[in-house]
């Protein structure tokens, strides 16, 4: 094994994943995995211990998300770039990848030329973010900012949970739908009335709703609802 090659981060609670992953990495010659681990703790703890080149990350871990477990790995080690490697393709996943620091978003069934090509990719600095979805949100963005400067404070991530609550949902159930720590939720909502310079959620809930009813399909209804 070449002595400097970039070092890798699994974290992912399958086993079996972990296994194939980490024997098509290592056989690559450039890059070779330092540490295994199933949970979002052991993956920080990994991170900061040995301050990986690269972190693979699966998006649903049995101690939290992948997506918060993003956002610590890259507090503890900010020279890591991760990589979420997950089975489904989610919109929500992906905008809270992206929010959270990541550098890819991947799907499993990818074949090992084409994840040891993107990995290298990665760690040379070039974002694995899907272009079309990209611009697909940016167009969300884009449509929810018309006729409304108030949106044009927000983030994405922060009209997404105006969205989740004008739909009534609990911080709990904002974190479970767009992969954050409840805390984390917690902030965004703080920062969310206060860039809309309101009181309350109901107070943002019945703004949120007005505007759906003014624009439908400007990224305040799901898609298919």
């Amino acid at each position: 094994m070449m002595p400097d090659a970039g070092t890798v981060l699994l974290v992912d609670d399958h086993e079996v994943v972990r296994r194939g992953l980490a024997e098509v990495i290592d056989a690559s010659g450039d890059l070779r995995v330092v540490a295994e681990t199933g949970t979002v703790s052991e993956g920080v703890t990994a991170a900061t211990e040995y301050q990986p080149d690269l972190a693979v990350v699966d998006v649903h871990l049995p101690d939290g998300t992948g997506i918060e477990a993003c956002r610590l790995i890259r507090e503890a080690s900010p020279g890591t770039v991760v990589v979420m490697l997950t089975a489904f393709a989610d919109e929500q996943a992906f905008v809270a990848a992206s929010a959270a620091g990541a550098t890819g978003y991947l799907l499993k069934r990818i074949q090992a030329d084409e994840l040891l090509s993107s990995l290298r990719r990665a760690v040379a600095g070039e974002s694995l973010l899907d272009p079309e979805l990209s611009a697909k949100l940016s167009h969300k963005v884009s449509s929810a900012d018309h006729g409304d400067p108030l949106l044009g404070r927000l983030s994405p991530q922060e009209r997404k949970v105006l969205e989740l609550i004008a739909q009534g949902m609990s911080n709990r159930e904002i974190a479970e739908e767009i992969f954050l720590a409840e805390k984390t939720v917690k902030n965004y909502v703080s920062n969310m009335l206060a860039k809309l310079e309101m009181s309350n959620r109901s107070e943002a809930a019945a703004y949120a709703s007005r505007m759906d009813a003014q624009s439908e399909g400007a990224g305040f209804a799901e898609p298919g609802r």
